[in-house]
């Protein structure tokens, strides 16, 4: 009893009219009790089974899905199981820039209003006329004590990320523009003409470049350190005396780390809703006084700039930017899950970043058209990005190299300042910034070359 089985391949067409087309070749084959036998043509063909797979390297940087169904056209008990086999990739092969936006433009929310209005409709009418549920931490006034950990890893991390940075600006230099916040990583700054800053215009948008410190390449987003998470909120005048903090600091100290200079109110029962913005402690006077409790984890310390060491050799640089990429990647992803829980918002005209339900009163905006909100902030949701800003920068293909050429700046690829300075000290890249890097990309030796690039 022979069974015949049908295999589907996908093959890349060859020819030059349409090189991005395919089509499906069916190979069917009979399979017999004790002999295998094909057709005489088919002796120069050498079949395989995953026909059109052996182009799988050049897919690996791509975000599509390449999926093969293979299916017998009669059942087979022995012989034959139907399979699936599935290529996926969750990196893009090369990506866009992120968008610049200008001090005149307001940024985008993270979710439309639509979508907004949308799921606050649907969440009245599921809510309609069941009981009223229980409210959950943080919005009762506890903190998760599962994130606890989490908040004193991406404390830690940041202090590593600082104290890595000061060593590793030691043996890579990054240049700073002395009239722009713009920066470049590498032997030479780039000569490209994108300055922004005062007399642009007479310089012809070339940038003026100098020495970089630590504040250029990880920027400080300071906030303001709430005593009361759930309290009243700043108002204008007190915006001189209440503290200023880093925004991850103040997020970590209210998830719940505990730091003696910045104390904060820490309930041990939830508070009691009696409208719809208002609400009262419970009482805690018959719970035992509260002890001092240690720190969870060891807080560790930033080194002052005179104890700063660079590094001996080649072999502890690469160390040095290993740990630096873990620590930037640790606070990145620590910090993202921490605002799933605690709100952190943004001023959609400026930089200005408040950690908490709501946003503070202050009026010290200072962007397009303050004069017509009278210097208030137009809170909106934070991103990540505007909590740890990546700061991009140009990649350098090869340090040892030429440096980059103003007419080929569309080969070149951008990558965030942190990730660009260990790439260049010797770590390798995680997956997620090669998009953007445009490593795949071949860059002309002359402008006549680039020139002749379709």
């Amino acid at each position: 009893m022979s069974v015949s089985a049908s295999i589907c391949c996908w093959e890349v067409c060859s020819s030059t009219s349409h090189p991005s087309y395919g089509k499906l070749v069916s190979l069917t084959t009979r399979i017999g009790p004790s002999t295998l036998s094909y057709h005489s043509r088919a002796k120069n063909l050498k079949l395989n089974r995953y026909r059109g797979l052996s182009s799988l390297s050049s897919l690996e940087g791509s975000s599509g899905k390449l999926k093969l169904q293979l299916e017998p056209r009669a059942p087979s008990r022995k012989f034959y199981q139907p399979c699936a086999l599935v290529v996926r990739c969750d990196h893009p092969q090369n990506a866009d820039f992120p968008r610049y936006y200008s001090r005149k433009e307001k940024k985008p929310f993270p979710k439309p209003i639509v979508e907004l209005r949308r799921a606050a409709r649907e969440r009245v009418k599921k809510n309609r006329g069941q009981p009223r549920k229980r409210i959950p931490p943080p919005k009762n006034g506890l903190i998760v004590k599962s994130m606890v950990p989490l908040a004193y890893d991406v404390l830690n991390a940041r202090v590593t990320l600082i104290n890595n940075l000061k060593r590793l600006l030691k043996v890579v230099k990054v240049h700073a523009c002395s009239y722009c916040n713009e920066i470049h990583v590498g032997p030479v700054g780039h000569p490209f003409k994108s300055c922004r800053g005062h007399n642009a215009s007479i310089r012809r948008g070339l940038h003026e470049w100098s020495y970089a410190i630590v504040e250029d390449v990880f920027l400080p987003v300071d906030t303001y350190h709430l005593y009361d998470r759930l309290g009243k909120r700043i108002r204008h005048e007190e915006r001189f005396s209440i503290p200023r903090v880093p925004a991850v600091v103040e997020l970590c100290i209210q998830a719940g780390v505990d730091i003696p200079e910045f104390p904060t109110k820490r309930r041990r029962k939830p508070i009691i809703r009696i409208g719809k913005r208002e609400f009262i402690d419970a009482d805690e006077s018959e719970l035992p006084d509260p002890v001092p409790e240690e720190p969870l984890k060891p807080i560790l310390t930033e080194i002052p700039d005179t104890e700063i060491v660079a590094p001996r050799d080649e072999e502890e640089t690469i160390l040095i930017a290993e740990e630096t990429l873990q620590a930037w990647e640790q606070m990145r992803r620590g910090a993202k899950k921490l605002m799933k829980m605690y709100h952190v918002r943004v001023c959609g005209y400026c930089p200005e970043v408040h950690v908490g339900p709501t946003g503070h009163k202050a009026q010290n905006c200072g962007a397009h058209k303050h004069q017509q909100r009278n210097g208030r902030h137009g809170w909106q949701s934070a991103v990540l990005d505007d909590l740890i800003p990546p700061r991009y920068v140009w990649h350098v293909p090869d340090v040892n190299g030429p440096p980059l050429q103003r007419e080929l700046r569309s080969f070149y690829g951008q990558a965030p300042a942190v990730v660009e300075i260990c790439a260049q000290a010797g770590a390798a890249v995680p997956d997620q910034y090669k998009a953007t890097m445009r490593l795949d990309i071949g860059i002309p030796t002359n402008l006549r070359e680039a020139e002749m690039v379709v």
